[in-house]
């Protein structure tokens, strides 16, 4: 027998049916009928942040290391408008989410009524679809359908925005099984002879290399490109996005790379005959100058997406379907019919040596400051390169890229596509809330911490026993970086002046503050912090101001235009 509900237990039950365990949001007028719903059930739990933005880059977190949807409930007006920023955030890196904004009631909307805002207008370059529920009786059909999208094909946010006076309408309710859009009908599996033309390619290589993105890690694929990749005996290089998609430490991996990847990764690009793009978009940080991207290779590119293929690099063997199930085929092939690369790339892989040797991640090590390399290679050290790792944008997130060896998808957790400071902090919240014995630590400079600092005391309410590793160098790191190179060294407004004594500002959240000022403090203060299981750790790592991440490919550049240390 079909239940009568109102909109509001609609949304609830609808939740439920959907396998959420974890909601993220902030109360406001307009979700006041939710929230009263929300308060009598017992099975998802409720995070109250501090600031909406906050909500979703939680949920967000969440969805990154998990790989479930991160879902986030919002009011109207600037409630909604609040979460403009993590949304945006999700939709440059696909990652998928449900985002439920509250509206004023239908007959007010058009009327500038308070708090008022035309969410579905506001987000729509923002999202990967949006609803605007104005009749309670589709509310179920399109909540699942939300999801849907949100999930199926290449990942991303999804709003829906239901008027008030939608969640207190009744109306019987029955949520769908399945649902099914003519307008969205992903392609998956990939067109066999397009598999078989790139794997004759991929054969035929004498100076190839596999370039993989953050597809890999959405399509859980991280295990058939460990095969494939094994399987070749050729080099892989990962996107700041891809990291973990193959284990760092293995010794086919040549490193990240892109603007601030490794020398044997760009250079290894930059010569290829064949190249292999797996789940990765040409985005303008890997790229360099597009005239000059990969001028000798054949570039085979497999996505989910059709519009990523082709976009930015004209590919000579495109393949639509997810990664998964296209490398599923291509290793099944290259094993039943024990098909091996037709040319010996010892030569190839001496030249790829030749260019490890130069040793680019290397630095200056001081007795007297600490260096926020060797803040990173201790975290790596003290967590045995098995936690989480957050990040916010700027420096310290290309140092944790580089310097943390990242063996497992999932793990490396930052904003890649839109670079939002204030990310890592929240995020961190998400994954730690998924995964409560797992060591999290968020990466972070004091110009980005500030911009969610807030949410401290979430972590206090919510007891979050997450670390922040604080690298100080009292200047937006980047900025000033780009100043110095690009700008004569006139660092204008890159300064942090007047920053807060952090220390004492955690501990008046409850939390435990380090102050970390000499290298030789670093390793068994971070140890100490770690230990502490059950408390939320601020490490505030004063580093050196004058370090620069090295190598850099300055923008319109090419891939063999390095800057070195």
């Amino acid at each position: 027998m079909e239940l009568e509900l109102t909109g509001a237990e609609i949304v609830i039950e609808s939740l439920k049916k959907e396998g959420v365990e974890t909601l993220y949001g902030y109360p406001g007028g307009a979700v006041l009928h939710i929230y009263d719903a929300l308060y009598n059930q017992q099975k998802i739990n409720h995070i109250l942040v501090r600031h909406e933005q906050a909500a979703v880059h939680a949920a967000d977190g969440y969805a990154r290391a998990t790989g479930k949807p991160g879902i986030v409930l919002v009011t109207s007006g600037p409630g909604a408008t609040n979460a403009i920023t993590g949304i945006a955030t999700a939709h440059m890196d696909s990652i998928p989410m449900v985002v439920i904004s509250g509206q004023v009631p239908c007959e007010m909307i058009g009327n500038d009524a308070f708090q008022e805002v035309d969410m579905i207008g506001v987000s729509r370059p923002v999202v990967k679809h949006n609803f605007l529920v104005k009749d309670v009786a589709n509310l179920a059909t399109t909540i699942k359908q939300a999801f849907y999208v949100a999930t199926q094909g290449r990942p991303g946010p999804v709003v829906i925005d239901i008027p008030k006076d939608v969640t207190a309408q009744k109306t019987h309710f029955k949520y769908p099984k399945t649902v099914n859009m003519r307008s969205f009908t992903p392609v998956v599996k990939g067109h066999s002879g397009q598999i078989n033309k790139a794997i004759e390619a991929i054969l035929q290589a004498k100076k190839p290399m596999i370039y993989t993105g953050g597809g890999v890690v959405l399509s859980n694929a991280s295990e058939q490109l460990t095969e494939f990749t094994r399987l070749l005996g050729y080099p892989i290089t990962n996107t700041l996005m891809g990291l973990g998609a193959y284990p760092a430490t293995d010794k086919q991996f040549v490193g990240m790379l892109g603007m601030h990847g490794t020398y044997e990764a760009n250079l290894g690009m930059h010569n290829c005959d064949v190249l292999i793009a797996i789940g990765a978009r040409f985005d303008d940080r890997v790229t360099g100058n597009l005239e000059r991207f990969c001028p000798y290779a054949h570039i085979i590119h497999i996505d989910i997406d059709p519009s990523s293929i082709s976009k930015n690099i004209e590919a000579a063997i495109p393949i639509v379907g997810d990664v998964k199930e296209v490398l599923t085929k291509i290793n099944n092939e290259l094993k039943t019919q024990k098909l091996k690369p037709k040319h010996d790339i010892s030569d190839w892989w001496k030249q790829i040596d030749e260019w490890r040797a130069v040793d680019c991640l290397k630095y200056k090590k001081s007795d007297t400051v600490i260096k926020p390399q060797q803040a990173i290679e201790t975290l790596y050290k003290v967590t045995n390169g098995d936690a989480y790792i957050t990040s916010d944008v700027g420096q310290h997130q290309m140092w944790a890229a580089q310097y943390y060896l990242f063996d497992k998808p999932r793990r490396w957790i930052n904003s890649g596509g839109l670079g939002t400071m204030g990310f890592g902090f929240p995020a961190a919240m998400g994954v730690k809330q998924a995964f409560p014995d797992a060591d999290v630590a968020c990466v972070t400079g004091e110009g980005s911490i500030q911009m969610m600092l807030q949410e401290l005391s979430t972590c206090s309410q919510y007891q979050v026993p997450v670390k922040i590793i604080n690298l100080n160098n009292r200047y937006l790191g980047m900025v000033r970086q780009w100043q110095e190179f690009f700008y004569d060294k006139r660092y204008s407004m890159s300064y942090m002046d007047s920053l807060p004594d952090f220390v004492k500002l955690v501990e008046s959240y409850g939390h435990v503050g380090l102050l970390v000022e000499k290298p030789e403090d670093l390793e068994p203060m971070m140890k100490e912090a770690f230990a502490m299981k059950d408390k939320l750790v601020f490490m505030d790592i004063i580093t050196d101001q004058s370090e620069n991440v090295y190598p850099m490919i300055a923008a319109g550049a090419g891939q063999d235009e390095m800057i070195l240390l």
